[in-house]
């Protein structure tokens, strides 16, 4: 690839002032007790990742006396950002959408819908801080941190491959096969499951300090997680039962309904392990707080995928990936995601069929 990410305008430059992470911390004043505030996509293994790594390469490489606040963030019809969330001495966002509040101070993601408008991504171009940056060809956004952190910063990653390996396995769908996705024997699937379908609040946030302190493996046996995994594994085999009856698998698309089922959460690998002939899937869930239009990609299946489905989300104000992106309506929407969903699946299909 000839060009893995890109920052902001005048980055290069700045970075070539700071130079070595000693040369950093002189360029923004002797180290003090400063308070970071980290907004991070909320219940996501990579959102949580990125907000660990980001915290260890913050105190390495910029300050080692600040201290962190946590903050989930989710995809939801409307705005998505009020001035009040950035009040800290230091602002970041990581693995969500851009803000060109001038509070934010440091910005990372690798979406291709990370722009809301295009007055954001020229407000991006434009930015001259060099600590924002974008990655769109990366798998996770921990894994683009980390590329950022040791190539222009110097930081150091050991201790830490295991947590940026699996983050960059789960958000890019890089699973060896859908069973291991899927049956969740390894601990990072198995935190995977927990952080993405606990119903507590703030439960990500609080997480995050044992992520970016502890291997996975030790994070994944503490009682209170191996607790709500096994919770959250029985919940996980009654969806698989749920979506081995609804599934409408016609043409390579398989449909899904699940809006009358509780919680939206569940694995996105689940249809290709049952349906393993399904090329793309097509969700409806409901949630308290969106009606939401899921669409992936199977990743084991040969069929060539030529849709960019960040490009068609992107259409109903949605977006995400090529291979993995979504739509978030007001709950009351519920039938316009119905609609929406099942115009997305039909148009997939007949992508697959010319």
């Amino acid at each position: 690839m000839a060009q893995l990410y890109t920052f902001s305008a005048r980055a290069g430059a700045y970075l070539r002032q700071a130079g070595s992470s000693a040369d950093l911390q002189w360029s923004i004043g002797p180290p003090q007790s400063m308070r970071v505030r980290v907004c991070f996509h909320d219940q996501c293994f990579d959102g949580a990742c990125s907000a660990a790594l980001f915290t260890r390469f913050y105190r390495a490489s910029v300050n080692p006396q600040a201290t962190f606040d946590y903050r989930g963030l989710a995809h939801r019809a409307g705005q998505l950002f009020e001035e009040s969330l950035f009040d800290g001495d230091e602002n970041a966002i990581v693995d969500f959408k851009y803000s060109p509040s001038r509070r934010l101070t440091w910005w990372f993601d690798h979406h291709q819908s990370a722009f809301l408008t295009e007055a954001d991504s020229e407000h991006f171009r434009r930015d001259e801080s060099g600590r924002k940056f974008y990655g769109p060809d990366f798998h996770s956004c921990t894994k683009f941190i980390a590329h950022i952190g040791q190539t222009k910063f110097g930081f150091n990653i050991s201790g830490l491959e295991d947590l940026i390996r699996w983050a960059d396995i789960i958000d890019g769908a890089q699973f060896a096969d859908p069973k291991t996705a899927v049956e969740m024997r390894d601990p990072a699937t198995q935190l995977s499951l927990v952080i993405e379908g606990s119903s507590e609040k703030n439960f990500a946030a609080r997480l995050i300090p044992e992520l970016a302190a502890k291997p996975l493996a030790e994070v994944a046996v503490q009682p209170g997680i191996r607790k709500d995994f096994e919770e959250l594994y029985v919940r996980h085999l009654k969806s698989m039962e749920i979506i081995q009856q609804r599934a409408e698998l016609k043409q390579g698309v398989a449909f899904l309904d699940l809006s009358d089922h509780g919680p939206e959460g569940f694995n996105k690998f689940i249809p290709y392990y049952l349906f393993p002939e399904a090329v793309y899937t097509v969700a409806v869930s409901l949630s308290p707080e969106r009606a939401k239009v899921a669409v992936g990609s199977n990743p084991w299946n040969p069929t060539p995928k030529t849709a960019n489905l960040a490009s068609i989300c992107e259409r109903h104000g949605g977006g995400g990936h090529a291979k993995v992106a979504a739509i978030s309506l007001p709950p009351g929407d519920l039938a316009r995601a119905r609609e929406i969903g099942r115009e997305i699946a039909r148009e997939l299909r007949a992508g697959l069929n010319t």
